[in-house]
């Protein structure tokens, strides 16, 4: 999707699209930590507990997506009196752009699923749950809040996760809604048989799903078509879109050929949740009226920004311009970024468990010691930040005829290297005000520092963050290859 058709799309999402989101609500929790060691009891990692985060999940995570990307969400669906539940209402009571329609059942468990993570590796998850059907009560509550908050609604979204909440009564009272207000219906399945959703205006499985629905193979384009074609034979849905990862989607739509939507390439941390962010992402474009192959384009882009987070992710309007505009620059070029940036990417990676190294300069014409300084600062953390100074701080620093090379030139060189993950350019004198952004875990300088001269050291060890000094390589300078070239007279063969 370029610029041009996403620009327009998301200033619609923002201003008109309402989606209901009904389906299996759980509680995503994360625990966080470092193993260091096994346990002297049995074979396992000892994880250190370091912090704990939880968000919604499920059809949570749709509502929550939707409202990310600046749509309005009713959220549907069932929790039980527990400590979990409590936990539920919070987290949709703190989302001013998410509606609660949630229905409680006395005696059953809210689903809870708790990952335990170190390294930005899961070593274990434990699951609380009851995926028995609901009970009838408790179904006709969720019927009647399916009906109430489908009102004035653009798409509705049904997530089966198979936990229990999404029955034939549920299914059927999405497709009366649909009908009676105009809205799309877009159904998450995880069934083992599609017809069950009727005609829904779409059906969303991933490529495995298809394969085990189809009972074919779903590798190459035309192994999808076929799936495709089979699975819409036999349901009475008006379209099947299957999300095939790293390959993007395929759209089957009935009476008409198969389209298949490539995405980007992205590098991979957690799938978990893509498909919620692309079913949100796919529900806001159709209730802007968008065509359902620029909606599934849409999902696609989306969905690819979400599996570069960790967790059940949120995905924002401002990633989704900036994975575009990323998509068009080389790779060196796409680690250039603004402060902004650079403090949302920092805070991602340590989501992950990576340690942020940060550290600062001129770098007007690298040489051997930088380049054997920035290696040496890398292998210390999992993600260097350089933060450089603009051609005004250069110069307020080193005086006038500095920089040699401009910023532009400067930064492509860094961030060709590879060492470094990030470039941050400062017009300041020093990187305080970027360092206070970032709260790197940790802050590199040379060697030819002491720490009680560095800027920002006293800011980063306040918070438990470490300062280190790199060696310097003897012989190396910017000043030294300057003068140099000052001194060099070109021999009468070279001259010309």
């Amino acid at each position: 999707m370029n610029l041009s058709a996403l620009q327009p799309l998301l200033q619609a999402v923002v201003h008109d699209a309402r989606v209901v989101c009904v389906g299996d609500l759980m509680i995503d929790r994360y625990v966080y930590g470092e193993v260091t060691r096994i346990s002297p009891e049995a074979p396992i990692p000892v994880l250190l507990r370091a912090s704990e985060q939880s968000m919604l999940g499920g059809v949570g995570n749709v509502a929550r997506n939707v409202a990310g990307l600046g749509g309005r969400a009713a959220l549907v669906g069932v929790i039980g009196d527990d400590v979990g539940a409590s936990e539920a209402l919070a987290l949709v009571g703190a989302d001013p752009k998410i509606e609660s329609h949630l229905v409680v059942a006395p005696g059953r468990p809210t689903t809870v699923k708790t990952r335990f993570v170190a390294g930005g590796q899961q070593l274990l998850r434990t699951d609380s749950e009851d995926s028995r059907p609901i009970r009838r009560e408790i179904e006709a509550g969720v019927v009647r809040a399916i009906g109430y908050a489908a009102e004035d609604a653009g798409a509705i979204l049904l997530s089966d996760y198979a936990k229990g909440a999404v029955t034939p009564a549920v299914i059927e009272a999405c497709l009366r809604a649909a009908r009676d207000t105009g809205a799309a219906l877009i159904v998450d399945a995880k069934a083992h048989s599609l017809a069950k959703y009727g005609e829904a205006d779409l059906i969303k499985p991933n490529a495995l799903e298809l394969s085990i629905l189809s009972r074919l193979p779903t590798e190459t384009d035309a192994d999808v078509e076929a799936a495709l074609e089979k699975v819409l034979g036999e349901c009475t849905a008006k379209a099947i879109l299957v999300t095939r990862g790293a390959k993007g989607m395929s759209l089957a739509l009935r009476g008409q050929p198969i389209q298949h939507i490539r995405g980007v390439p992205r590098r991979v941390f957690d799938v978990s949740g893509a498909g919620d962010t692309g079913l949100a992402a796919l529900g806001l474009a159709l209730a802007a009226k968008a065509e359902l192959a620029d909606a599934a384009a849409f999902a696609v882009l989306a969905s690819g920004v979400a599996v570069t987070k960790v967790g059940t992710a949120v995905v924002t309007p401002a990633e989704l311009i900036d994975a575009e505009l990323a998509a068009h620059l080389g790779a060196a070029e796409a680690k250039i970024v603004s402060l902004e940036q650079a403090r949302a990417e920092a805070e991602r990676w340590r989501a992950q468990g990576l340690k942020v190294g940060f550290t600062n300069g001129c770098f007007d014409i690298l040489h051997r010691g930088h380049v054997a300084y920035l290696a040496q600062a890398r292998s210390w953390c999992d993600r260097l930040v350089v933060g450089l100074n603009s051609d005004s701080s250069v110069r307020a620093l080193k005086g006038e005829g500095r920089p040699v090379n401009d910023l532009e030139s400067r930064a492509l060189v860094l961030a060709g290297l590879t060492h470094v993950d990030m470039v941050t350019p400062f017009a300041e004198t020093t990187p305080l005000e970027l360092i206070q952004a970032i709260k790197p875990d940790m802050l590199i300088k040379g060697a030819d520092y002491t720490v009680d001269t560095i800027v920002g050291a006293d800011f980063v060890q306040a918070y438990g963050g470490q300062v280190k000094l790199a060696d310097i390589v003897d012989g190396y300078s910017t000043t030294a290859a300057i003068a140099r070239m000052k001194d060099y007279q070109p021999s009468g063969s070279e001259a010309g």
